[in-house]
């Protein structure tokens, strides 16, 4: 059944050049549409908009019904880890190469917006990763991630050495440059680079993808996301794990980091129409059959 949506928030990458006035131009437009308008906090400090009302993400999660990111993917990870506890629909606008979730080119946003206001999309959710990081028994350390946990090690030090386990069952001792829990949406990212595989996202899974491992062995696993994963810092220095983009530098041998599939997921809306493998041929340049 179609429905209207009643509030929107609206979220930028503010430092990027000409958003200011991007962002008007969508603001105004969706309430020509008959939506209220909400700018995220920092998006309207940042870009001097005082026209409409600002929010941090929280309270925007409380009073909106739909979030309109501008951006690149990296601006919708940060914004879609802190609004999907509220189960809040995000649609994405790239301002720049079409991204793997910001799939609305900035000068089609009115002909893509406008059906989608009235009720017509093509919906998705999304799996997430949470987790920490545990020293002597406490934790020290808390994280969600939409892309993936990456534990590396230091700028100048060796590689370092990793426990891996998942769920009560030894799996490895890996050495390398580092170790990637990458999520479907984050298999076409850093994972992607590393030599791992494509996720689609309806898979309900993770890659386990080492970075430059010393034994050539070492390979990609795909697993269930119904297990935790646990990797001990064994041995090197200076080693950092990243959920996304939170960070934890100098982690201690010993330090176990946790990994576990969210209770939350992310929703996005995509225009009708939208395909997850048409995205993957522009992204990917895959060039041939259908544009």
């Amino acid at each position: 059944m179609s429905r209207r949506f009643r509030h929107a928030a609206l979220v930028g990458k503010y430092h990027a050049q000409g958003i200011r006035g991007v962002l008007d131009e969508i603001a105004r437009f969706l309430i020509a549409q008959g939506l209220e308008v909400s700018l995220e906090r920092e998006t309207a400090l940042n870009t001097g908009l005082a026209d409409y009302g600002s929010m941090t993400p929280a309270e925007l999660g409380q009073n909106c019904d739909i979030a309109i990111v501008v951006g690149g993917d990296g601006t919708m990870l940060g914004i879609a880890r802190q609004l999907a506890r509220f189960n809040i629909p995000l649609v994405g606008i790239n301002q720049g190469r079409l991204g793997f979730i910001t799939d609305v080119p900035i000068g089609q946003f009115a002909e893509a917006l406008a059906p989608m206001i009235a009720g017509d999309f093509e919906e998705e959710r999304r799996s997430m990763l949470e987790g920490g990081v545990w020293r002597d028994g406490d934790m020290i350390f808390e994280g969600l991630a939409m892309n993936d946990v990456v534990v590396s090690r230091g700028a100048t030090a060796s590689m370092v050495e990793l426990k891996v386990d998942i769920g009560d069952e030894f799996v490895a001792n890996i050495r390398a440059d580092g170790l990637i829990v990458g999520s479907p949406t984050g298999s076409t990212a850093y994972a992607l680079s590393a030599g791992g595989p494509i996720l689609h996202p309806g898979i309900g899974g993770w890659v386990l993808v080492p970075i430059a491992p010393h034994d050539l062995s070492n390979r990609t696993i795909v697993l269930p996301d119904s297990r935790e994963i646990t990797i001990e810092i064994v041995a090197g220095r200076d080693a950092s794990v990243n959920f996304d983009m939170q960070a934890l530098a100098s982690l201690l041998h010993g330090d176990r980091i946790t990994v576990r599939r969210s209770a939350h997921q992310v929703r996005f809306l995509h225009p009708l129409g939208w395909s997850y493998y048409a995205t993957l041929r522009r992204k990917l340049h895959w060039n041939a059959g259908v544009a």
